[in-house]
């Protein structure tokens, strides 16, 4: 048997912010606006560890070509 799982803040503040229907091209516009919002804060964090790393295309360039794969013997 699984335990209920409690809801997030944020869960719980959305149920409570939108406890009424909305048209279908609301719902999507409020999608939108979440996933900018999430994406608006992990480019923010980027930024931020780029700067804090000195990182710059070069290390994004290795990282891409790099094979750091964990080795798993048979």
């Amino acid at each position: 048997m699984v335990a209920p799982t409690k809801l997030t803040n944020l869960q719980l503040e959305l149920l409570q912010t939108f406890a009424y229907s909305l048209p279908d091209e609301q719902l999507v516009e409020i999608r939108t606006l979440l996933a900018q919002y999430f994406l608006d804060k992990t480019d923010a964090e980027m930024d931020r560890l780029v700067n804090e790393n000195g990182w710059d295309q070069s290390t994004f360039d290795a990282w891409a070509k790099g094979h750091e794969r964990t080795v798993y013997k048979p």
